[in-house]
């Protein structure tokens, strides 16, 4: 499995908006662990949830 993604990215996880922007702490064996704004620190299975990455512009 290949993402598009690493430590450091934000991300959302689009069928939980509310959660707010995510930062990508880790990634072992897909399981993704993202610390959120509004709910805190989630480790999220790759293989069933698809994470959105957030690309600043400069």
């Amino acid at each position: 499995m290949i993402f598009d993604f690493e430590p450091g990215d934000k991300v959302i996880n689009p069928l939980n908006k509310d959660w707010g922007i995510g930062q990508v702490q880790s990634i072992i064996k897909g399981k993704v662990t993202v610390n959120f704004q509004n709910v805190g620190k989630k480790v999220i299975n790759a293989e069933n949830i698809e994470l959105k990455k957030i690309y600043e512009s400069n």
